[in-house]
């Protein structure tokens, strides 16, 4: 035992390359070992192990320790648990950041959507603003053609429609769309130097796959087990709140829209 702890690399049993290229902490494995300088490094992969033996000293400590990357956690649960609540509490106190993942995803689309889509939003009606419109400009509204509607929408991307898909069913993010999301906030600034904590993702085993096949560890996985009475008793008093104010909304739209129809006949 005296002997492993004395002859292992700057890294210990990290991969010096991951650290180097990606700022990531993953395990290295024993079969990808190599011995340089009477120290032990472990590496990810054979590629990476061969990139650390074309020019060791890229990877190996001088004057100062290897910089540890920072804090990155992934926090999981059902809808409900407390995740939003828990991580908005840790990044505080870690001044690390807090990326709500479905909240990510509306804002990508929110420019064309112009609202906030899914099983939890209103997809029936329209925003007040746009009822009052409707009440106000009703005689205008009766005669815009299809044409002219047609016109109106704005087309999605293919990354857009994916995205939109899985706010409404759930539907996986292929890889594709992920790569242009996910690894910025292991390699890019201001997220790389500071660390942040990941709320709701990954949700699956295929998207936890997808970030151990891009080499994106994480420091820990948290996930939070609340019983079921608990989550009900917590999200139905103001989901039948706002269903109630709905339907109160229905009934006042549709009497002033009955009031506007009568005048114009008039």
């Amino acid at each position: 035992i005296k002997q492993k702890k004395r002859h292992m690399g700057d890294t210990k049993h990290f991969c010096p390359v991951s650290l180097k290229e990606n700022f990531v902490l993953y395990p290295g494995l024993q079969e990808h070992a190599v011995k340089y300088k009477e120290k032990i490094y472990y590496f990810s992969t054979s590629e990476y192990r061969d990139e650390f033996l074309k020019n060791p000293e890229e990877y190996v400590a001088h004057n100062e320790p290897l910089q540890a990357p920072p804090l990155r956690v992934c926090l999981l649960g059902v809808h409900g648990a407390g995740k939003t609540t828990c991580a908005r509490e840790i990044t505080d106190k870690l001044g690390i950041f807090h990326i709500q993942f479905e909240e990510y995803l509306q804002e990508l689309i929110l420019p064309k959507t112009k609202r906030k889509v899914g099983p939890f939003f209103d997809e029936d009606h329209e925003d007040d603003n746009k009822i009052l419109e409707e009440l106000e400009d009703f005689s205008q509204t009766i005669t815009i053609t299809e044409t002219e509607k047609t016109k109106q929408e704005v087309e999605l991307t293919d990354e857009e429609r994916a995205i939109k898909a899985n706010l409404m069913g759930n539907t996986e993010l292929p890889p594709e769309v992920l790569d242009k999301i996910v690894p910025d906030w292991w390699k890019k600034e201001p997220f790389r130097s500071t660390g942040f904590i990941l709320d709701g993702f990954p949700r699956t085993l295929d998207e936890a796959s997808y970030l151990s096949e891009r080499g994106l560890c994480p420091d820990i996985a948290i996930y939070i087990q609340v019983e079921e009475g608990d989550i009900l008793n917590r999200l139905f008093p103001p989901r039948l709140k706002k269903w109630k104010e709905k339907q109160l909304k229905k009934k006042e739209y549709k009497k002033k829209l009955k009031e506007l129809k009568a005048k114009i006949r008039v």
